[in-house]
């Protein structure tokens, strides 16, 4: 993984602000959609999709890049987001995010684009899915392998009780070439998790599991870039990244509010949202 510099630090953060605004205007002309997850965690991925991540894409199919599970599919837009700004595909495209026909579905879906790793939707899979595939490269590959399986989770999608099946495995096997990142806003659809199914101490519960966790700031890219070398000089032990965000950051007047976790700004909401985003350039 590449040094990253001061310099390198503001292009991330210019880079990231583009691309919540990518997210504003996508999920306005689509008229439904998640807001509050897709903008926290924009940070985290311009750092991967920019600076972390072995991929190419212009070969999107390259057999040794690093493989993206998004399990909690609903904040897709930050995806499509960083994939079209990062040079998958036009980012004129994203303007189709939940039409009709577009490759952009609601939740990701291999079958209309079929670089994305896995389909998503069902909360509680990915994790599953990514043990699976870093088993799979254990056995093709041994101690040698050569790539990273990141897992992008949800804190409410932790209350699903696969997921906690998958951690089981994965410290049992030693998984240290699966790394997984959960969004740490504290809410959930119906409200605050800490209300509708208490998680902490969630750091505890992983290490019983034998993961070797990692706090952070998900929204400071050198502490997550530091975080992300720790995780990749850990061995023995499965990782987890808790990244700790803001509900809809960088819109000060949604930030936190579990309300915007399901619903998309309507356009005067996006224009509001827009012009204060335009202020942090």
């Amino acid at each position: 993984m590449a040094f990253l510099s001061d310099k390198k630090i503001v292009e991330l953060k210019i880079t990231a602000n583009e691309i919540r605004k990518s997210i504003i205007r996508m999920l306005v002309e689509a008229g439904s959609g998640h807001t509050a997850g897709p903008l926290d965690m924009a940070d985290v991925f311009t750092l991967f999709y920019f600076h972390v991540l072995k991929h190419d894409p212009k070969n999107p199919s390259w057999e040794e890049r690093d493989r993206v599970v998004l399990s909690n599919g609903h904040i897709c837009p930050v995806l499509y987001a960083a994939m079209a700004h990062s040079g998958y595909f036009p980012i004129a495209e994203l303007l189709t995010l939940r039409k009709f026909g577009t490759r952009l579905q609601g939740h990701p879906h291999r079958e209309f684009m079929p670089w994305l790793e896995t389909s998503s939707g069902p909360l509680g899979e990915g994790l599953s899915q990514s043990v699976g595939m870093a088993l799979a490269d254990k056995m093709d590959y041994g101690e040698d392998t050569k790539r990273y399986i990141y897992c992008f989770l949800g804190d409410g999608e932790l209350d699903e009780g696969n997921n906690w099946e998958a951690v089981m495995l994965a410290g049992k096997n030693k998984l240290n070439n699966l790394i997984a990142i959960v969004d740490r806003n504290n809410i959930q659809i119906d409200g605050n998790t800490e209300e509708i199914m208490p998680l902490e101490p969630l750091r505890k519960k992983w290490e019983a599991f034998n993961w070797h966790v990692i706090d952070v700031s998900g929204h400071d890219f050198k502490a997550l870039n530091e975080a992300v070398e720790e995780a990749h000089r850990t061995y023995e032990q499965p990782i987890v990244i808790l990244a700790e965000t803001i509900a809809s950051k960088g819109i000060k007047e949604w930030e936190g509010d579990y309300k915007w976790h399901g619903k998309s700004p309507t356009r005067a909401e996006g224009e509001m949202a827009l012009k204060e985003l335009d202020l942090n350039k």
